[in-house]
């Protein structure tokens, strides 16, 4: 018997911009018929002021497979289709064309609070969510305490949920599908509404939850998150499947991708610009991107110049800061004589043990008058090296360092 519980064939959607489709009653349908019969069976395109489709194709020829206990991962911009393909999986909206498989019984959490009644109390919106969820009574029950503890909402279990903040809803929500034992959980962009601890509670469960041999479609903006819970990633670009593949090679690219769309040359110039950092790339080791690290080995790093006068005695800084803006590491060097003209300068770093994801370089250029230049630079710095830290985030740190353990030195020696 096959392992394939979800399996999408083709899946599109269109949705119209700017109106409703109008709703026709049986008379309209056999006026229409009997005045134009070809029209009956002719899909039926709604064209703009301008002479243009007045629809858009929100999804277009998706297909993918997912097995059993796999934890996938979908990123993407905003507006891909990422949130569409999941309400299609979810049935909540019917597809254009294709079709998808579902097997087994399948929990969503798409939007905070979707399926809550407001004038119910939070008590009576968990048995209803879990009713929907296909739970019995005795099942919701035996689960309540439980989820309601995780929730944190002991105080507010019998105020009508009208009365939540949105992030005690996402938690009632988010604890309701976790809990109520789902073969497969849709979870699309929710934890963000939460806050820190409550977001690493979240993922946790989900970790639970993905080694209980449940499936799981996560849709997240979180990188970290990706990387942390997904054995795979699916990148849905403008409606379309682009790639699909091992988690560390498509965030890798996606995050390289993205931050090279950003170009050094927008920077804007004057006739009173001196000198100007103009582009950097990683030389060594070469790969798709000239932004993206994938190897724990040495690097080279290239940062281009163009200096528009004779400058002496200039001092030269780098500093590389993480996404949070935390400072990683820095340096600097003086008594820089710089002729006009394109310089490079180079960089060899025996490694740069970084935890996966997206890093900034800042250089600078300065002599005795002052500041010359100050580039906080584009693309970002993309490590796409392979985890290596522990699974907590708690105890991972910043740095992912390789390491051998052993519970017997001779094993660090070769025979």
């Amino acid at each position: 018997m096959s392992d394939i519980v979800i399996r999408a064939e083709a899946l599109s959607k269109r949705f119209r911009i700017g109106e409703r489709e109008r709703y026709l009653a049986l008379r309209d349908v056999l006026t229409r018929a009997f005045s134009s019969p070809t029209r009956l069976f002719r899909p039926r395109t709604r064209v703009s002021a301008n002479g243009e489709q007045s629809h858009i194709w929100a999804l277009k020829d998706v297909s993918f497979e997912v097995r059993q206990g796999e934890v996938v991962g979908m990123i993407g911009r905003n507006g891909a289709g990422k949130s569409t393909l999941l309400k299609i999986l979810a049935r909540v909206t019917k597809p254009t064309g294709g079709f998808a498989e579902i097997r087994g019984r399948m929990g969503t959490l798409l939007e905070v609070g979707t399926g809550f009644h407001p004038e119910l109390t939070g008590r009576e919106n968990t048995f209803l969510s879990g009713a929907i969820l296909g739970m019995s009574k005795a099942e919701i029950r035996r689960k309540f305490d439980e989820i309601v503890a995780f929730a944190e909402v002991e105080k507010f279990i019998d105020t009508p949920i009208k009365h939540f903040s949105s992030g005690m809803q996402m938690r009632l929500a988010f604890a309701v599908a976790a809990h109520l034992e789902p073969e497969i959980l849709l979870v699309d962009e929710v934890l963000s509404v939460g806050d820190l601890e409550f977001q690493k509670k979240c993922l946790g469960k989900m970790g639970e939850v993905a080694k209980g041999g449940r499936t799981i479609l996560f849709v997240s903006h979180q990188m970290n998150q990706i990387r942390r819970l997904c054995d795979r990633v699916l990148w849905i670009h403008a409606g379309q499947l682009k790639h699909q593949g091992p988690t560390a090679e498509i965030a890798a690219n996606y995050e390289a991708a993205a931050s090279g769309e950003h170009d050094a040359q927008d920077r804007p110039d004057s006739p009173h610009v001196i000198a100007r950092f103009q582009s950097w790339k990683i030389l060594e080791p070469a790969g798709a991107h000239s932004n993206a690290l994938n190897s724990f080995g040495p690097i080279v790093i290239v940062f281009t110049l163009q200096i528009k006068r004779p400058l002496r005695n200039v001092h030269h800084g780098i500093v590389l800061y993480n996404g949070e803006r935390q400072l990683i590491w820095g340096t600097g060097f003086d008594g820089l004589e710089l002729e006009k003209g394109i310089h490079h300068f180079y960089y060899e770093l025996p490694t740069l043990p970084l935890r996966p994801g997206a890093y900034h370089w800042r250089v600078t250029l300065h002599d005795d008058h002052g500041l010359i230049d100050d580039w906080d630079c584009l693309p970002e710095l993309v490590v796409a090296t392979k985890p290596v830290t522990h699974r907590m985030d708690d105890w991972a740190g910043i740095l992912n360092i390789p390491c051998v353990f052993s519970r017997t030195r001779e094993a660090f020696h070769d025979d």
